[in-house]
C-alpha cells in the first residue's frame, strides 16, 4: 500500500523509555488527507466486487462469515486495547478490514466457531500483541487464517460448492488448486476468470480482485510494485513449468487464475504495515512472495501457498528494509 515515509510513535505508557523514533527514507512529506480512515475507506470499497461475488456465489455463508469476522474483530479489538489500558480506536477502520479479508479468506464450509477464533486471533495475536495498529509485524488476516487452518485442519477445507441458485453441489467440487494438485484436473478458464468455482469466498473471482486491485493502486493506498512483481514471478515460473511439461499454456493460467494469487497479490501483500517501504524493497518482497508460492503450491503438501508466502515474507521485511535503504547523497565520492 502507500509508500510511508517517517512514523513517529506516541509514548507506550508500558515503555519508561518513553517514545521510539522510526525514520524511513526521505523525503518526509505528510499528506495530511491520507488518513489510516481513508486508506482503509479504500480497500473496503476494493474489496466491494469480492464480496459482491462470494454473495453471489455462497449466499448465506458468505454473509454469515462476514458478518462473524467483522463483527468479532471489532469486539476483540475493543477488549484487547482495553485490557492494555489503551483506548479503542474503532473508527479507523482497521479492524473492520482484517475481518473482512479474513472472512473473504475462509472457505464457505468453514464452521462458525472456525470464523470466531480466527478473528480473535488475527487482533490478539496478529496485532494487539505487538503494540497495536502498526506495530505488527505480520498481516493480521493471515495470522489469524493460519491460526485455525492449523488448529482445525479437520474443516478447513472447501468441501462445498454453493451455485447461483443456492442449492449445494452434492459432488462437493473441489477447488481449482486442489484438483489440479491432485488428479492433474484443469478448470475451464472463463470459471477461473468470473469465479465460478470452489474455493474460498473471496478468492474465486480473478476479475473481482482485479478491480479492485487496480482501483487501490490508482488511489495510491496500495503499492503497484508489490502485485506487479509477485504476479510477475508466478507467470515466470508457472510458465517455464508449463513448457517443460508441454501443457500449451493451460498450466499457467491454473496457477494465475486459480487459488488466492490476486487476492493475495493485492490485498494481504501491500499491507503497508507488514511489507517493505522502499520501491526496491516492494519488488523483491513481491518477487519473494510469488517464489514462494510455486515453491509450495508445486513441492508442498498444500494446493495453495499465498498465505504461508505473504507470512514468511513478513518475516524477512526488516530484513529487506535494511537491505534497501538508499544511500545518502554523496555517499561512497
Amino acid at each position: 500500500m502507500a509508500q510511508q515515509a517517517a512514523i513517529s510513535q506516541k509514548p507506550d505508557p508500558d515503555d519508561a523509555q518513553g517514545p521510539s523514533l522510526h525514520v524511513a527514507p526521505s523525503p518526509h512529506i505528510h499528506d495530511r488527507a491520507f488518513t489510516t480512515h481513508r486508506m482503509m475507506v479504500d480497500v473496503v470499497l476494493a474489496l466491494t466486487p469480492a464480496v459482491a461475488m462470494a454473495v453471489y456465489l455462497f449466499r448465506w455463508s458468505a454473509l454469515i462469515h462476514i458478518t462473524l469476522c467483522v463483527g468479532v474483530c471489532l469486539l476483540s479489538e475493543l477488549i484487547f486495547t482495553r485490557m492494555r489500558g489503551r483506548k479503542a480506536t474503532l473508527n479507523d477502520l482497521s479492524a473492520v478490514v482484517t475481518g473482512l479479508i479474513l472472512a473473504l479468506s475462509m472457505p464457505a464450509t468453514a464452521p462458525w466457531y472456525a470464523a470466531v477464533i480466527a478473528s480473535a486471533a488475527a487482533i490478539g495475536l496478529g496485532k494487539i500483541i505487538f503494540g497495536g495498529l502498526g506495530m505488527n509485524i505480520f498481516n493480521p488476516a493471515m495470522v489469524g487464517r493460519a491460526f485455525v487452518m492449523i488448529s482445525f485442519a479437520g474443516v478447513m477445507g472447501a468441501g462445498a460448492y454453493e451455485s447461483a441458485s443456492g442449492m449445494v453441489d452434492v459432488i462437493s467440487q473441489a477447488t481449482p488448486m486442489n484438483a489440479l494438485k491432485q488428479s492433474g484436473t484443469f478448470a475451464m478458464v472463463p470459471n477461473l476468470f468470473l469465479g465460478l468455482t470452489n474455493g474460498s469466498i473471496g478468492e474465486t473471482s480473478a476479475l473481482a480482485c482485479l478491480l479492485g486491485g487496480i482501483y487501490l493502486c490508482i488511489r495510491r493506498t496500495a503499492s503497484w510494485e508489490i502485485p506487479a512483481a509477485m504476479i510477475a514471478t508466478v507467470l515466470l515460473i508457472a510458465g517455464a513449468a508449463d513448457i517443460v511439461g508441454h501443457f500449451g499454456g493451460r498450466l499457467v493460467l491454473q496457477h494465475l487464475l486459480g487459488g488466492a494469487l490476486f487476492f493475495g497479490a493485492f490485498f494481504i501483500a501491500t499491507d503497508p504495515v507488514s511489507s517493505p517501504l522502499s520501491s526496491r524493497g516492494k519488488l523483491i518482497f513481491g518477487a519473494g512472495s510469488g517464489a514462494l508460492v510455486m515453491l509450495l503450491r508445486m513441492f508442498s503438501g498444500y494446493p495453495e501457498g499465498v498465505m504461508f508466502a505473504v507470512l514468511l515474507m513478513n518475516a524477512v521485511t526488516p530484513l529487506i528494509n535494511r537491505w534497501t535503504i538508499p544511500r545518502t547523497m554523496g555517499e561512497g565520492f
